[in-house]
């Protein structure tokens, strides 16, 4: 009796899993079927629907136990592991994935099932199956272990050449981190060897200081600051202007000042300029030598979120009282409607070029009549205007008279620029003259000085040379970087005074900076101008580098689609196949459109980093399409209406009142699980030598760690290759350290190979370059980031950390580590 029930239950458990894998089965078939025949209509892929008409039949067959539900079984897998191989554009670990993960999940249910459930198999049939069902499952678990290993890694080492004959840049910034990029030249590379690839791992917290900035509450903007450091003080910067001045051995305050600025959009400080009267070569020895008793002679220029320029004694952190109006300069005036900074104001380190400093600004880039994208210099010792560049007044250098403005919705710059005191020049990476996404009314000066590199002299303001690298920029591919100066060798193996210049679209520009010439091959190629919005006028060509590698930025495809699983894959491939993409800027249109890569980069705002002793240069990236459609001023109606930044805006429209359009729908080309639809990584590190101009290697950057699906936090390392903001620093020890991944980490990769040697976790993401110094009081060496949170981050905090090897020999004992808060 014991046997019969024993079998019985044997029975009837077998035909509970047989009938709940044909109901999976076939439901899995049915959604497959339904939404692959829409994929097919459209013009997609046949696979789908074919597999889900498939699935739907092992279904039936399993509920009537028919012999043919075996080789069916293994047919179907077959076939489909022949199709994910011929579909995959480049066969990995990421492209495989979703094409085979739940088939080979169905696969070896089916095995177990016809194992258990079909009649007249042999023991050893049966024995087979259940044993081919184990396999699968336990290349599952190893395809589940390998996702917590780096793929889609690239190394070339036979690209990089020797170190011989390489001489490193010198500058008179000495041990400071005088400018943003730590040089006048922006190259972000510190000369020292403490902290090396060997010892790295040794690094531990020395410090942490809490700036106290605002955490809750309206636009309380992105940590974007890498402090300036002199001697051994650090300036720091928050979003909101609160400048910090910090002991760099113990990080504790010596000085704040607060100058109270708010404003509602694009919230952020990225550093202070900083003059030193007796180190300017412009200043004549009277000049210098003028009233040595007074205050200020080492001072901070800083400019706020609502638009006002101040100056600060360096030492105390008090209103430089010889500068503007009681310590500072109002930058509104003439700009037009600034609306108290709302629509204007500088969002970039003020640019020192001698005893000037150069300003421009972030606009906010919506109507006709948007402020004045004009760039100015100002006198730092006392704040008055020295040139002005209005690309729509090019004769006057000055204010426009009493009353009148400056040209409005000229091309802007809120990003850095770059100074070359031999050539006197000031280099200026450009935006667009708004409104950014429809251009048919567009004037000639911005379509001649939109999305360029502008040289003007340095003394007076006026033009000298540009280099434009979109034509008729309607896809908001503003230079988002700081032009950085390097010489490089031409094709002839002549060294060249050279500026690179980092771009959305994943190009990278090299020029003589002379001239404005390129040094690497640029060409002009055709591009698709239709479909395009109404009254539109595109570009037929657009200046492409192919004398650099193209970072991030192969075209797209149907089959270049990606998904955690096959459904949210397909549902990707269904949104391609629905929107218009003809490859690189693709028209707007007001069917929606594919803009890859996006208007958010590529690469953006934290530019580069050059070890200049290897002459490897180092580039980070984000790869996120966005889906966008103009809406004309009927339809616009429907949507709400934000002016927050990507991603903020998903599902709203950004205003964009031009032509006969009001408004821009702009959604990340996304699963519904929040996954962006194409293939790991969505950010990368890389290596380029500017001596062969090839790609070394590049590796895939930051983990779901601290986000995910529907962005919750996985708490899983994956390696995917996160989107990146910030920007990377070099030193001479051969180590690249950068922070702005989106999990919580600050890391440290080793220059030659990628290889990650080193991870710090942080309280909360970071989207600052790491700025590294050595004490002159104790020779220690630091690194620093400032750790605010991630764009969009749920996570914000107000912590500068500083990490330090312990007691190395020659130097003197640092502080332990832990906190300090003022």
């Amino acid at each position: 009796m014991n046997d019969i029930s024993n079998q019985r239950r044997r029975s009837g458990a077998a035909t509970v899993f047989r009938l709940t894998v044909a109901a999976l089965t076939g439901l899995v078939g049915l959604w497959l079927a339904w939404e692959g025949f829409e994929l097919a209509t459209l013009g997609g892929s046949l696979y789908y629907v074919l597999a889900g008409l498939a699935y739907v039949l092992l279904g039936i067959l399993f509920v009537a136990r028919s012999r043919i539900a075996l080789p069916v079984t293994v047919l179907v897998f077959a076939a489909t592991c022949v199709w994910a191989v011929l579909d995959t554009p480049e066969i990995g670990y990421w492209p495989l994935l979703p094409r085979l993960v739940l088939p080979a999940i169905l696969f070896t249910f089916g095995l177990w099932t016809c194992a258990a459930s079909l009649p007249a198999l042999s023991t050893n049939t049966r024995r087979t199956l259940t044993g081919g069902g184990l396999t699968v499952t336990s290349a599952l678990l190893v395809t589940l272990v390998e996702a917590f290993f780096p793929h889609g890694e690239i190394h070339h080492p036979e690209a990089m050449a020797g170190s011989e004959g390489l001489d490193v840049a010198q500058d008179d910034t000495g041990d400071n981190w005088e400018f943003f990029g730590r040089n006048a030249n922006g190259t972000r590379f510190v000369p020292y060897t403490q902290i090396t690839p060997q010892n790295v791992e040794k690094l531990k917290v020395a410090w942490t200081y809490h700036t106290g900035r605002r955490l809750t509450g309206a636009a309380i903007g992105v940590d974007e600051n890498t402090p300036q450091q002199i001697g051994n003080i650090l300036y720091s910067c928050s979003p909101e202007n609160i400048v910090t001045a910090i002991d760099g051995d113990t990080g504790q305050r010596i000085w704040k000042f607060d100058p109270n600025a708010r404003t509602a959009e694009h919230v952020s400080c990225r550093g202070v300029g900083y003059h030193d009267i007796y180190h300017d070569d412009s200043l004549t020895a009277d000049d210098k030598a003028a009233d040595p008793a007074q205050p200020c002679r080492q001072r901070l220029i800083v400019s706020t979120v609502d638009a006002r320029l101040f100056a600060l004694d360096a030492h105390t952190g008090t209103l430089c009282p010889g500068f503007g109006q009681d310590g500072f300069v109002d930058l509104k005036p003439q700009m037009g409607p600034t609306e108290g900074g709302k629509r204007y104001h500088p969002s970039a380190v003020p640019l020192i070029a001698g005893h000037i400093a150069v300003i421009g600004g972030w606009v906010r880039d919506i109507v006709h009549g948007e402020p004045s994208g004009v760039v100015r210099a100002y006198d730092v010792r006392n704040g008055t205007l020295v040139w002005a560049w209005d690309v729509g007044a090019p004769d006057r250098t000055g204010a426009p008279p009493e009353g009148e403005t400056y040209t409005l919705e000229t091309p802007n710059m809120w990003t850095v620029p770059t100074y070359d005191r031999a050539l006197n020049l000031v280099y200026l990476p450009t935006g667009n003259g708004p409104p950014d996404y429809w251009g048919g009314d567009r004037n000639a000066v911005k379509e001649k000085f939109g999305a360029a590199v502008v040289a003007v002299d340095a003394s007076t303001g006026k033009t000298k040379w540009v280099f434009q690298t979109v034509h008729h920029d309607v896809w908001d591919y503003d230079l988002p970087s700081q032009p950085v100066l390097q010489d490089v060798t031409n094709e002839k193996g002549e060294k060249v005074p050279a500026l690179i210049q980092t771009t959305k679209t994943g190009n990278i520009f090299v020029l003589d900076r002379r001239t404005g010439t390129p040094i690497t091959a640029v060409e002009e190629r055709y591009v698709a101008t239709s479909p395009a919005g109404q009254g539109e006028h595109l570009s037929k060509t657009q200046p492409t580098s192919i004398g650099m590698p193209l970072i991030g930025a192969d075209p797209l495809s149907e089959r270049s689609m990606w998904g955690v699983s096959t459904f949210d894959q397909l549902y990707c491939r269904i949104k391609f196949k629905q929107s218009a993409y003809t490859g690189p800027f693709t028209p707007p249109g007001e069917k929606p459109y594919i803009e890859w890569p996006s208007l958010l980069g590529g690469m953006n705002w934290g530019g580069v980093a050059i070890d200049e002793s290897r002459g490897l240069m180092f580039v980070n990236d984000m790869r996120i399409p966005l889906q966008m459609t103009l809406e004309t001023r009927e339809n616009a109606k429907k949507f709400k209406v934000s002016t927050d930044e990507v991603p903020g805006f998903m599902g709203t429209i950004r205003p964009q009142v031009a032509g006969p359009y009001g408004g821009v729908k702009i959604d990340i080309l996304q699963s519904p699980l929040q996954v962006p639809c194409n293939t790991p990584p969505f950010g990368t590190m890389s290596a380029i030598d500017l001596r062969t101009k090839k790609l070394v290697w590049q590796v895939p950057l930051g983990t779901v760690q601290d986000t995910g699906p529907m962005g919750i936090k996985t708490h899983m390392s994956v390696p995917l290759g996160m989107p990146t903001l910030g920007g990377p620093t070099a030193t001479a020890s051969g180590l690249v350290f950068f922070a702005g991944t989106q999990d919580y980490y600050l890391r440290a990769l080793d220059a030659k190979s990628g290889k990650i040697v080193w991870q710090g976790r942080l309280p909360v993401g970071a989207v600052a370059a790491p700025l590294i110094y050595r004490s002159p009081r104790t020779g220690k060496e630091y690194v620093v980031i400032s750790a605010g949170g991630m764009s969009h981050s749920p996570d914000i905090g107000d912590d500068i950390i500083a990490y330090a090897l312990p007691d190395t020999a020659g130097a003197t004992p640092g502080v332990p580590e832990g906190s300090n808060r003022k």
